[in-house]
Parts: C-alpha cells; structure tokens; sequence
C-alpha cells in the first residue's frame, strides 16, 4: 500500500509538472531573467510545517501526511506519508525522497521527532503479540519487522544465537512485504497462530512448509504498523529508542550500530 501511495503522489507531482509547462514559442512571455525563481504560493505564509502540508495537498489532496517535523538538516521539514519519509523545503518548493545518511556519525539520520514518533507506535505493539529471541542477560533489544520469505530475513535468523551470544535481544513482529492478499500474509498469520510461535518461525525460515493455522492474529495490525513507520523492506531494524539500524547487519556490526559507533552501510532488505 506504500509503495501505492508514492507512486500516486509522484504521479500527482508529475501531472502537475506538465500542466505548468510553458506555451508554444509563438505564444511564450518573454523568459524571466536567471536566478529570480518565481516564488511558490505557499513561501511566506505558516509555519515550514503548515507551508510543507499544504505543498502536499495541492498536488496529493488525498494524501495526509501521519508525521511533519524539522528534518536531521536545515532547511527540510520531515514527513512520514504513506510508510515512506520524504524531505519537503521549508518554502514547501522542493520535495527529495532519500535516506539521509550522517557522515559524522556515521549512521542514517533522523530526527528526534521522527525517532520520537516511531518507537511510539513501535511500542504499541505488545510484548505477548511479539516473538523473542532473548539471551539470559540482555545488554540491547531490537523490534526487528520480518517475513518468512525473504533471504536477508533468513540470514538473520540463520545467526540468532550469535546475536544472543552479543547480549543483543530480537524481537520480531511481522510485516508479510506482498501485503494482506499474499500466501506470505497467510503463512505469518499461521505462525503467529501457532502454541510454539519460535519453532514455527524458526521452521519457515529455514524453508519447510508452513502448517496452515487460524487465529485471531495481530499480523494485519503490525504490518500497518510497519507501514506507518516508515518500513517498505525486511528485514527492518529497530533500535529501542526509534532509529532506523537499517536491514540486515551481521551481529558485531550491530552491536557497533547499537553502541554508538554505527553502521557502515544501511545493510540489506528486500
């Protein structure tokens, strides 16, 4: 469904490119010298949050943004819309849709709000509707969205005991990528309806066929929540305190993510 609305939302910036094209050479204003933009309808007036709002609307009025906020750089306002963060200038001109990456602290950036806005909603998903891999004494925990297809996701799951061994604790919620009309979808519901909910995690990962169980499940309200927060590949990884790790990690690089020294690339998804 993101990706849908993205899609719906450049086509929209699309559109209205073409409409404001100039006319023919026969009928074109003369050229406005270079260097003086014309200013945009919203630059001036609110505030850069209502100012990015409103740019959205006039090309997306369907669209409204679940989270505006000041960017991890100036200038940008933050906005989390359909599952995707996009970047909006604060004269509400320019749209960017990209993962900012800090070069000084070498990790993904975000903002406090943003960081603030998702582990609010990643801790509304309770610890019962969650399946933990958990050492003994645990020194860091991860929200980890995952399905049981993907082979980045396998990869993981493949070395939980050395994440364990690391004092690093995994607790996976589901986020079944082909979406609610999938087999995925299917076979997560019946994991997580499951009396052994590990094994049968563990099982699916490793490729066996997926026992078909129905239950009242929390797989459709964890994957929209995936989908509010911003998740659009798995496995995504979640510190406790809302940064986006990004994929797949190996174990020490990320113990080094979790510990400060980041990571050094966003690791993989699919």
């Amino acid at each position: 469904m993101s990706r849908i609305l993205v899609a719906a939302l450049l086509g929209a910036i699309s559109l209205s490119a073409c409409a404001q094209q100039a006319p023919s050479t026969a009928t074109a204003p003369a050229a406005k010298p270079a260097g003086k933009p014309a200013a945009t309808a919203a630059a001036g007036t609110g505030t850069p949050e209502s100012r990015a709002r409103d740019a959205l609307r006039a090309i997306a009025p369907d669209l409204a943004p679940e989270y505006v906020g000041a960017a991890p750089f100036p200038g940008f306002r933050e906005v989390l819309l359909g599952g995707q963060v996009l970047y909006v200038s604060d004269d509400g001109r320019y749209l960017m849709q990209s993962q900012p990456f800090d070069l000084q602290e070498r990790k993904p950036a975000a903002s406090p709000g943003l960081m603030a806005h998702r582990r609010e909603l990643i801790a509304s998903i309770p610890a019962q509707d969650r399946i933990i891999f958990a050492p003994p004494n645990t020194k860091h925990t991860v929200t980890v969205f995952t399905d049981v297809e993907c082979g980045y996701c396998r990869r993981m799951h493949q070395q939980i005991a050395d994440y364990n061994r690391l004092g690093i604790a995994v607790e996976y919620v589901a986020f079944p990528r082909m979406g609610p009309a999938s087999k995925d979808f299917v076979d997560m519901e019946s994991v997580w309806c499951a009396s052994d909910r590990k094994r049968a995690l563990s099982e699916a990962k490793a490729g066996q066929p997926v026992k078909q169980q129905r239950c009242t499940s929390p797989v459709a309200m964890q994957f929209d929540i995936g989908q509010r927060v911003g998740v659009n590949g798995t496995p995504a990884v979640f510190a406790a305190d809302g940064t986006q790790l990004g994929g797949y990690l190996p174990p020490q690089q990320l113990l080094q993510a979790l510990e400060g020294g980041g990571a050094e690339a966003a690791g993989g998804s699919r």
